[in-house]
């Protein structure tokens, strides 16, 4: 018989999401971003290019620019956060890249959140942010078979 983690809430308090939601940044100004659910990846990844690192206050700063709307490059959102550190993470190639490390707000069914954000050039993928399994971990409950459970999409 299955036993229940203590640690873990009890399923009705779970909310669901589906493999692909909607979801905000909105320390990065990003209204609304399609993000693939990746239980997979132990990381999040979001789409970013012309990244620039930058010393501002003695704090080091990442600045990058981002396409929220999948197969659009006419959108583009500048926009920057505090550098945690660089991180090598395995692509799903299998190569190791490394990569910036930010901490950001995530809204999504009406919680927010701090999660990392590794950043990278997703422009041949099919999203432009996958959300890992340690951002969702003790929120949510993933189901495979559905989209957009907890979330509206504008695009």
């Amino acid at each position: 018989m299955f036993k229940q983690n203590q640690n873990h809430r009890s399923d009705r308090s779970i909310k669901t999401i589906g493999w692909r939601e909607a979801v905000t940044l909105p320390q990065l100004g990003i209204e609304q971003i399609k993000a693939k659910i990746d239980t997979g990846a132990r990381s999040s990844a979001l789409h970013a290019y012309k990244i620039k690192e930058l010393k501002r206050d003695n704090k080091q700063i990442i600045q990058f620019q981002v396409h929220p709307v999948q197969r659009n490059n006419e959108i583009s959102i500048i926009t920057e956060a505090e550098l945690l550190e660089y991180r090598e993470i395995r692509n799903s190639g299998g190569i190791a890249q490394l990569r910036p490390v930010i901490k950001t707000e995530l809204s999504l069914g009406g919680q927010s959140w701090l999660i990392e954000l590794t950043l990278t050039n997703r422009d041949v993928m099919g999203f432009r942010m996958l959300l890992g399994r340690q951002a969702v971990r003790n929120k949510f409950l993933v189901d495979p078979g559905r989209s957009f459970l907890q979330s509206r999409r504008k695009q």
